[in-house]
């Protein structure tokens, strides 16, 4: 790394670290800390949640998924791409959140079911949160580990330290001040400014990519280069591939539905000035990724040319070998053994593979295949010969991407990308610590106090929570050892919360019904077959299948198996192997989450007593005190079109143009044009693969930079707007010292006088 390269990573994260200190003294109360005061904008939330949502992890993980799908898959993906406009036109689940005015997620659980629901469900989402968004700390030390070419340990006056741990503390220690000051305020202002500069870095990357390397003569034909069924440009040939196939993407769209609420509190959800600002952030959110997603995209397919196209062999031998010795140093434990690794990794000679004239790539034999096979058979077969050789692949895997973009950027762009995956990491860690750390405090310990703590003490507490997640993380990271794909990893971890949440959320928001009986069994009920996978993925190439090859039970249960998902193949194999759980993760979350569905209304109808008070929930009609009312209109022929995309009376003429044009370019664009018609062409008459190159090429480039240049100068403006406004809307703001997330009686402390005065009137009417 040059200097300059040094200078554009540490000097803008000094000024971002300076305004997360300076945004504390804007802090008077607790509302303020874990809501902005709800008084935000809908540009520095939507500009803020591009960089906490995206992350190092996400990006480390798409370029691995990809290197085995590649994008043919990806066109059926935009069959829920409108699915996430809808949800934002309409204000699905989104405004009736904000309309409980619910300061965290147990606050709405303990309104809409009970104080020990709240708390169970809260430790439990906390624990699978925490869990996994660990990995992620972890993931981006290796990353910054791999792409600046760290060793791996220092020595320091005389003592051997692992660079891992510098570097994890180092991380951990930025997120707390972005935290400590000012909280939910030091975050929204800290990722809104690091989103604002990640818009410009987005285009020079992928500007400086394409002009690199040729699409028709590079990226395009090693996309094309797969044998049939696992084609990485053609959708019409992707039946063989597995885990991240067709299936998983069903299983993508029925949780988008489902677990829409299920993150909601203890985020940015609940800090909008009101409901319709919350909305209107949602509705920014399907413009905001403006060149991010070309960017994910583009560095991806980079990676997979440069690995695998004839032009780049030198370059990808060299990778290669740094990616064996670092695995290898990583994972294996034994000198001897792990020399004897790296020597035959890095003995397999530059492949030079000729499209065209060579075998075409598969899953199974790819360029990959020999080293693998090479380490593999060094390590052993046995149960710890296979969990070593996971380990060792898993590493190889993640760190492809660091190391080929070390190889391949010049000075200066080494730097920006440095910054820019700085900023995410950082934007990511604080905003997950800040969401586990305030669950903890007000869902989980709080409601068992009788006392409240003044705001000055739970002001103390907020943060101390902080402290602890954040050494949580620390202590995580070191000690955990992930064996999966990155996605697959994060969906079992998420499901333990997801399988059952889904049904608990939407069923509290809008469900009569629903009650407390049905929330614990869907929560029962999904979490526990999550649970019960976990399980059987991390201890089958150990213990449990060694154990059915010893008892002989492995042949019956693989022959078994195999019938259960034969009438679902290609799309569901259940395939046993002595290195992975037959059973991926998808298909554990999607048993799960269907179990929570049924486990929950059959509970609730079993014990039910009577319709909840819904209006009271969510401060409509008599019980709506502070003016934030939900303005009606009727249906007519004159705005049927406007009802059915979610305009209403309260939005503005700028607000209805953002709102239609997000309809146009989701519906008419994405959905129609480039999809339905696509579809409906292919069955009259099948493209050729050579046209889906230029396909790929113009709805994945062309036209999402050419509105990612707009969205850069849009969102930059409206998010320094915003900022501006949201510290002179906190500065003006009149603290209520009751809103401070405590129920009494299925009501908020802060609204319970009101409602009493109101429920008195219409008692005496």
């Amino acid at each position: 790394m040059h200097w300059i390269d040094w200078c554009i990573m540490i000097i803008p994260l000094i000024i971002i670290l300076g305004a997360a200190i300076y945004s504390g003294k804007y802090v008077r109360g607790v509302v303020d800390f874990l809501a902005a005061g709800r008084v935000a904008g809908r540009y520095v939330i939507s500009v803020g949640d591009l960089t906490s949502g995206l992350s190092v992890i996400t990006l480390v993980a798409l370029v691995e998924a990809k290197y085995q799908t590649g994008y043919g898959v990806e066109f059926w993906g935009k069959l829920t791409a409108p699915l996430g406009v809808v949800f934002a036109l309409t204000g699905y689940c989104v405004y009736r959140w904000r309309e409980t005015k619910a300061l965290s997620f147990g606050q709405f659980l303990e309104m809409r079911y009970n104080r020990a629901f709240r708390i169970f469900a809260s430790a439990l989402r906390t624990i699978s949160e925490m869990i996994t968004n660990a990995l992620g700390p972890a993931i981006a030390v290796n990353f910054f580990i791999y792409f600046l070419g760290l060793p791996h340990s220092v020595s320091i006056f005389g003592l051997s330290i692992p660079c891992f741990t510098i570097i994890l503390i180092l991380l951990m220690a930025m997120a707390m001040v972005c935290i400590w000051p000012g909280g939910r305020v030091s975050l929204i202002i800290t990722d809104t400014f690091q989103g604002l500069l990640c818009y410009p870095v987005f285009v020079i990357i992928v500007g400086y990519i394409l002009l690199n390397i040729s699409w028709d003569g590079e990226i395009a034909p090693t996309m094309m280069d797969r044998v049939p069924g696992e084609n990485f440009i053609n959708p019409y040939d992707v039946s063989k591939l597995r885990d991240f196939n067709i299936f998983s993407l069903v299983v993508t769209l029925f949780a988008n539905i489902l677990n829409r609420a299920s993150w909601f509190g203890n985020d940015s959800s609940n800090s909008a000035r009101t409901p319709h600002e919350q909305k209107m952030a949602g509705i920014l959110g399907a413009w905001r990724s403006g060149f991010s997603y070309v960017m994910l995209m583009v560095i991806a397919v980079m990676v997979i040319t440069i690995m695998n196209h004839q032009n780049f062999s030198d370059r990808a031998k060299n990778i290669r070998d740094t990616l064996v010795t670092k695995a290898a140093e990583e994972t294996i434990a034994d000198p001897v053994e792990r020399a004897a690794a790296v020597a035959a990794g890095t003995a397999i000679p530059e492949r030079k593979h000729q499209i065209g004239v060579d075998a075409p790539l598969s899953r199974t034999n790819n360029l990959e295949t020999p080293i693998f096979e090479a380490v593999h058979d060094v390590v052993g077969r046995d149960g710890d010969g296979n969990l070593t050789f996971q380990r060792f692949r898993t590493i190889y895997q993640q760190m492809m991407m660091s190391i080929t973009l070390r190889q391949s950027f010049p000075v200066g762009l080494l730097g920006l990308f440095g910054l820019l995956m700085i900023m995410l990491v950082l934007s990511t860690d604080d905003s997950r610590i800040f969401n586990a750390s305030s669950t903890i405090l007000q869902d989980v310990i709080m409601p068992f106090r009788k006392t409240p703590l003044t705001p000055k003490q739970h002001l103390l507490w907020l943060r101390l929570c902080s402290l602890g997640v954040a050494l949580f993380f620390v202590t995580f990271s070191m000690l955990f050892v992930q064996l999966d794909y990155i996605n697959m990893f994060v969906t079992i971890m998420c499901s333990i919360w997801l399988g059952g949440a889904g049904p608990v959320m939407i069923g509290g928001l809008y469900s009569r019904f629903g009650n407390t009986t049905g929330a614990f069994a869907a929560i029962f009920a999904g979490s526990g077959i999550s649970i019960s996978g976990i399980f059987l993925q991390s201890h089958w190439a150990k213990h449990i299948y060694p154990f059915l090859v010893e008892q002989g039970w492995d042949a019956p249960l693989a022959s078994f198996l195999s019938l259960l998902s034969s009438p679902f193949e290609p799309f569901i194999v259940w395939e046993m192997t002595p290195e992975k759980f037959p059973i991926n993760s998808y298909e554990i979350y999607f048993i799960a989450m269907v179990s929570g569905i049924a486990a929950y209304i059959i509970g609730s109808l079993v014990t039910y007593k009577g319709p909840y008070n819904l209006d009271r929930l969510l401060h409509r009609g008599i019980y709506s005190i502070d003016g934030e009312k939900q303005i009606k209109s009727a249906w007519t022929w004159g705005n049927v079109w406007n009802k059915l995309i979610g305009i209403t009376p309260e939005y503005t003429r700028g607000d209805r143009i953002i709102a239609w044009s997000v309809f146009f370019y989701s519906f008419v664009y994405q959905l129609l044009i480039s999809f339905v018609l696509v579809v409906i062409w292919n069955v009259i008459s099948p493209w050729p693969v050579i046209w889906w190159k230029y396909y790929f090429w113009i709805t994945t480039l062309v036209i999402p930079s050419l509105a990612g240049i707009v969205t850069t100068v849009w969102f930059c403006w409206g998010g320094l707007r915003d900022a501006i406004r949201l510290f002179r809307d906190l500065e003006a703001r009149v603290d209520n010292p009751l809103d401070d997330g405590r129920v009494s009686g299925q009501v908020s402390v802060a609204d319970l006088a009101a409602l009493e005065k109101v429920e008195e009137k219409e008692e005496k009417k």
